[in-house]
């Protein structure tokens, strides 16, 4: 089998069920050198989109694995560094969706939606997920450490300008770092923030994994509900370790206390269910299709659960 430079997995993502990979940018290659970031420091900082790699040679790769496997159900453009680098991000779009029906996801740190470019190419994607870990300039230069030429209020404005244009599905992202933007205080400049901002579902995140700075700490329990709470998102860890967390013991009432206040798509219903050990989660998907009190919304093979 020929070595794979661009496509991997398909890798387990708790937020969009199997996802198939595509990474068009260098490893490190990235505006921004976040604090936090699993990667490590970014060596090849830049605020420039070319075409790294010939869109051919990505597109031949992925018609070969494309070919053998089926089994996934979203292609993500992620990168190992900031894919809205990539100059030709539109066309990969465009070329992914004919020769796919699984909807084509972006993740993206968002600093680049300035630029009316990028904001055309992303268009064309059936979901987006950019991020938003600073809350004002300080934070922003402190916790992203972005390219010098990036200006926080004109990568934010970008954002807006974005999430109003978009017709796809938007998941906004924050990473809550301890000490820098996880006090009360914080999230209520967020809170601000996100009134402006049009998104589907907000994701809380903090640090797990070992980061580019050594004093870099997850925020703590505490603080994470706190934010769940003040911006009524969904924190990640609720969905690897069951943080959608209820007392009642039946699994389904379980899922509807839940639903009545954070609708759950079905990758992130059957996180939930096996973190409680459920032995059938297709039942339980079954039964909320048939509940009068439960509607069911699809968008791109996606199927979100809410209480009416």
């Amino acid at each position: 089998m020929n070595e794979m430079n661009y496509v991997f997995g398909p890798v387990p993502s708790r937020r969009m069920g199997r996802s198939l990979g595509i990474s068009p940018i260098p490893q490190k290659a990235c505006n921004y050198s976040c604090v936090y970031c699993q990667l490590g420091r970014t060596n090849k900082m830049t605020n420039r989109r070319q075409e790294y790699f010939p869109l051919e040679d990505i597109l031949e790769e992925f018609d070969q694995h494309h070919s053998k496997e089926e089994h996934y159900d979203v292609v993500t453009i992620v990168g190992e560094g900031e894919p809205t680098l990539y100059s030709r991000l539109g066309e990969l779009i465009l070329a992914l969706k004919d020769r796919t029906s699984k909807p084509v996801a972006v993740i993206t740190n968002g600093a680049l939606l300035y630029d009316e470019s990028v904001r055309n190419d992303l268009m064309h994607a059936d979901l987006v997920l950019p991020s938003l870990d600073g809350f004002d300039r300080a934070s922003f230069q402190t916790i992203d450490r972005p390219h010098g030429f990036l200006n926080y209020d004109e990568v934010f404005e970008g954002l807006v300008a974005f999430s109003h244009g978009y017709q796809g599905l938007l998941y906004l992202e924050i990473m809550l770092v301890e000490g820098m933007n996880d006090d009360e205080n914080s999230l209520k400049k967020f809170q601000s923030l996100l009134k402006k901002i049009r998104y589907d579902r907000l994701y809380l995140n903090t640090p797990v994994r070992p980061p580019a700075e050594d004093h870099i700490r997850a925020c703590s329990p505490e603080a994470m509900h706190r934010a769940v709470e003040m911006l009524h998102g969904i924190s990640i860890d609720m969905l690897a370790a069951g943080s959608f967390s209820s007392d009642i013991q039946d699994d389904y009432e379980a899922v509807c206390s839940i639903i009545g206040r954070h609708p759950m798509n079905q990758f992130e219903l059957k996180s939930f269910l096996d973190s409680r050990q459920n032995q059938d989660p297709d039942r339980i998907i079954a039964r909320l299709r048939d509940d009068p009190h439960v509607e069911e919304a699809e968008y791109k093979g996606y199927y979100t659960y809410r209480l009416k």
